[in-house]
């Protein structure tokens, strides 16, 4: 575990590179954030949640940013996705003091949500682009949209590294999938934080943000979240969901082997 300003500058240098890599794929970062916390950062838990929560809120706006500059702003499937996960990430955060609070049983979560994204960002091949996948019911997006809140809400992620990779395996271009998704994350993470801050009114221990490791990670998501999206026009889909997929299936991997 680090200790000192080291903790800082090591978690800022970290979530650039992992803001840089999980970009391009829609997904802020958040879900490879949280085990680093764990790991190295030792934040406790279940203050790691919304800290991972804060995390996106300062991070997500720079890849916002680049992504609105080139055109890219998701269209009428943001509002759909916000509307889902908001409801959502307050309820799993809610969850998560409430039910989850040691860190046990969070690495059994962990490793129930990272195994199952590894694989389908891994082995499964997306759809290719078409106008039949643009079908798909709003309704069905938005209660997907709230599920995977609520998950995102117990693990701290906002729900967009879910999202996305369902979305552009429907046959959605990351092109609208990557903005969208991002810009739901953004959403439901200040939602959540706000959660968090009403449940640490109302409990003992650590439930509200660790600001400054917040921030740190945040400040570096941000450069590394508009470095991301300035690439991803440049990187072929099929190597992006690859390489994310492979990183975050060890990760799940590693911690549900902790669980056992």
């Amino acid at each position: 575990m680090l200790t000192g300003a080291w903790t800082y500058v090591v978690a800022c240098a970290a979530s650039v590179v992992i803001a840089t890599l999980s970009t391009p794929a829609g997904v802020s970062g958040a879900v490879l954030v949280l085990p680093f916390q764990v790991a190295v950062l030792g934040t406790p838990s279940p203050a790691v949640t919304p800290t991972n929560l804060l995390y996106n809120v300062l991070a997500t706006p720079g890849a916002l940013y680049r992504y609105w500059r080139q055109g890219q702003r998701g269209g009428r499937l943001t509002g759909t996705l916000i509307g889902g996960t908001i409801p959502g990430v307050i309820a799993g955060s809610v969850v998560r003091v409430e039910l989850l609070p040691g860190a046990r049983p969070f690495e059994v979560v962990i490793a129930a949500v990272l195994v199952p994204l590894g694989a389908w960002l891994l082995f499964s091949r997306p759809a290719p682009p078409h106008p039949a996948a643009h079908a798909i019911p709003s309704a069905a997006v938005v209660t997907m949209a709230a599920v995977v809140g609520c998950i995102g809400g117990i693990y701290g992620i906002g729900g967009g590294s879910i999202l996305a990779p369902i979305l552009i395996g429907s046959g959605r271009p990351a092109s609208e999938v990557a903005p969208a998704a991002l810009a739901s994350t953004l959403v439901t993470s200040v939602a959540g934080v706000v959660t968090f801050l009403v449940l640490a009114s109302e409990h003992h221990g650590s439930v509200a943000p660790e600001w400054g490791i917040g921030m740190a990670l945040g400040l570096g998501g941000l450069v590394g979240g508009y470095a991301g999206a300035r690439i991803q026009p440049r990187l072929p889909e099929n190597i992006i969901r690859r390489s994310l997929g492979v990183l975050v299936l060890a990760i799940g991997v590693r911690y549900g082997w902790l669980a056992v």
